[in-house]
């Protein structure tokens, strides 16, 4: 095993071992010698040498693929259904059943009822520890251990089918604000989910300072505050139809009234006829402006309420949903900071467990070394289980934030569109409201036109004449 590579799978000081190697989660080490007892002597890339934990590291090199030591058989060998033979590091073969995880110095025999070739007595292995044995031999084959090995520092992995993939190792990721981001450093480009379009799906997965100086405003906060301000903006609309309606109403029922009025009745010929049809005009305008309010009403303030109404209930739901997996995605990201530091502290009790076996050798330290090995087993099982709650509780959020941010983009396109086209709407009865006043006003001009004095006052005459004998002086 001398020369074969393997790569750290959890932080290691070595500070309290004299000559112990210092390295870090996910570096890669050569191995100089692996003894029995759980220690290998190994070298850095950097040229840094010393020893560590045999359970701190993953073989890169397949074992199987080593050349087997002689007396020892081929791995070409045929061998039983489920069963798999490997290396330990010490150069001596031994055989997994895949199905079960049996373990055996022993080959299994290809036929039942015939005794395997003759080796060492049949036994168990050690117990494992992050998938190898405590003696360092690996307990799962290799190919299995890589891959949990990868899901567990991070290697990119498939989160969902709309979701991009995401590198979740520590050196090619960033976390803010409990979502984790590839590190601008090493990131990739990504190609934009709608390219050429500005999309909100695109534009807001970040946070944004508050420009008030207090905190942080989510990208989907954003969002949602440009909707509440388009909802407001709508709802001031609404109001201002509402209050041209009303300013309608009152001018038709002063102009019906100011019909009515009396004054200059008595005003006749073609002036008068003239005069008589402007104050009838007036009640026909009035007509006209009491129908131009019905039609704003019917037509242009009532569907703008009713929008705005089923608006609102969109945009609450939508709150809400993004809402609730916000917080799920932190609960998410708090399990894994606890797993993480809970693993920490079962590698440094089973790092000072190991130390104090190399002082005072006894039974029952051997017995806590372990225990402290399947407690720092379990906590990174547990680190590796909350990651992928989290990675899934992430999948979810992008998947749901995609879907909830174009529905409010659709929701935006069809505010302003419906707008729009209520108040083309609105010009519209404006334009035919100007039109009837105008159709309106036509016949007095025709009659102002018509308007002859010469004419009024021969038919005035005609009708009041009392003698047309004019007076004479008197005779003496």
């Amino acid at each position: 095993m001398s020369g074969a590579r393997c790569r750290t799978l959890y932080p290691f000081s070595g500070e309290r071992h004299g000559q112990g190697l210092r390295f870090a989660a996910g570096e890669l080490i050569t191995l100089l010698q692996v003894p029995d007892g759980g220690w290998w002597e190994g070298e850095k890339d950097d040229g840094l040498r010393g020893w560590f934990p045999a359970s701190y590291v993953q073989l890169l090199e397949k074992p199987g693929m080593v050349p087997p030591p002689l007396g020892e058989e081929s791995q070409t060998v045929v061998l039983p259904p489920g069963w798999q033979s490997y290396l330990s590091p010490q150069g001596r073969r031994y055989y997994v059943n895949t199905a079960t995880n049996e373990t055996t110095w022993e080959r299994p025999s290809t036929s039942p009822g015939i005794p395997a070739s003759p080796g060492p007595h049949r036994s168990s292995l050690p117990p494992t520890v992050n998938g190898y044995h405590v003696a360092g031999t690996p307990a799962h084959p290799p190919e299995t251990a890589h891959m949990s090995v990868r899901k567990s520092t991070g290697d990119s992995q498939n989160l969902g089918s709309s979701s991009p993939s995401k590198k979740q190792s520590k050196e090619n990721t960033i976390t803010i604000n409990c979502v984790t981001f590839p590190h601008p450093d090493t990131m990739l480009e990504q190609q934009l989910l709608k390219p050429t379009e500005w999309s909100y799906c695109d534009y807001f997965w970040a946070d944004k300072k508050d420009p008030q100086g207090n905190g942080t405003v989510a990208g989907f906060e954003l969002l949602l505050q440009k909707q509440l301000k388009g909802k407001q903006m709508q709802k001031e609309m609404s109001e201002f139809i509402r209050e041209r309606i009303k300013i309608e109403e009152e001018y038709a029922k002063n102009l019906a009234k100011l019909s009515q009025n009396s004054l200059a009745a008595q005003e006749e010929g073609s002036l008068g006829e003239a005069w008589a049809q402007v104050k009838k005009s007036l009640a026909d305008e009035a007509e006209v402006h009491l129908k131009f309010s019905a039609k704003l009403h019917s037509e242009v303030e009532k569907p703008l309420m009713n929008f705005r109404e089923n608006f609102k209930k969109d945009m609450k739901k939508c709150d809400h949903h993004i809402a609730d997996l916000r917080k799920q995605l932190v609960s998410r990201y708090a399990a894994v900071e606890k797993a993480r530091k809970a693993l920490t502290e079962r590698q440094r009790d089973l790092e000072m467990k190991t130390q104090q076996l190399e002082i005072k050798l006894s039974n029952k330290t051997e017995e806590d070394i372990k225990k402290a090995r399947r407690k720092s087993t379990q906590a990174g099982d547990d680190l590796m289980r909350c990651v992928d709650l989290y990675n899934q509780a992430q999948s979810k959020w992008f998947e749901e934030m995609v879907t909830t941010t174009l529905e409010l983009e659709r929701l935006e396109v069809e505010r302003v569109e419906m707008i729009r086209q209520h108040l083309c709407q609105y010009t519209q009865l404006r334009h035919e409201t100007d039109m009837f006043n105008q159709s309106t006003v036509e016949p007095v001009d025709q009659l102002l036109r018509k308007v002859d004095p010469a004419k009024d006052r021969e038919l005035w005459v005609r009708e009041h004449k009392t003698g047309n004998i004019r007076p004479v002086d008197m005779e003496i």
